[in-house]
């Protein structure tokens, strides 16, 4: 029977985003790590209610349900992975245009407040988790949310997110999590994205 995920592929090759973000970390992050949610899910859907469902299906049925963890943890992780990738591409980063630009100044006073705020989302998300910039209510938020947890499954739609797991940044950034938060920021986020997930917002 063919599997019912499949690793989607990279938006780019495993060397776009050097010297930022190393080929030998999107290596391992993207073929080992993200590759082994999806592996480990597709051992544990066969056979159970969640068997032919979308990941966001599955994200939604099993988000604070103890006893349904494996399952959300490695669906909501597969989607986390899946939307941090398209969030990056080369020669990306600095201040938006347009629209989005225009809903970070009224959401934050310009566009160094938002920097400010989603390096510290990131720094202090203790442990493993995500930086999000979501839309809530017509407006933009910056969140948290620690391990696999999305803020979709809260009624907020992700624009963009870091991601601030140690394996994410640790072969090129060792401790230095704010070297690697703020070089996201001024060099590989992908305001395009955000922009046509705030307009399907």
């Amino acid at each position: 029977m063919a599997e019912q995920f499949t690793l989607p592929p990279l938006p780019y090759a495993d060397t776009a985003l050097a010297p930022v973000i190393s080929a030998q970390t999107l290596g391992f992050h993207y073929g080992k790590h993200h590759k082994t949610y999806v592996d480990n899910l597709n051992k544990l859907v066969p056979g159970t209610e969640f068997e032919g469902r979308t990941l966001e299906e599955i994200i939604h049925a099993t988000a604070g349900k103890a006893d349904k963890a494996g399952f959300f943890n490695n669906a909501a992780q597969v989607w986390n992975h899946t939307f941090y990738w398209h969030c990056l591409k080369a020669k990306g980063g600095g201040a938006p245009k347009g629209d989005i630009a225009a809903k970070i100044d009224v959401a934050f006073g310009g566009f160094d407040n938002f920097r400010k705020e989603f390096l510290n989302a990131a720094l202090t998300q203790f442990g493993s988790g995500w930086a999000w910039l979501v839309a809530e209510g017509g407006a933009l938020k910056i969140v948290k949310t620690g391990n696999a947890e999305v803020p979709f499954t809260k009624g907020q739609t992700p624009l963009l997110t870091i991601d601030v797991w140690e394996h994410a940044y640790y072969l090129d950034y060792q401790n230095r999590r704010a070297d690697y938060v703020n070089a996201l920021i001024g060099e590989l986020l992908d305001w395009d994205f955000a922009a046509e997930n705030l307009a399907k917002a």
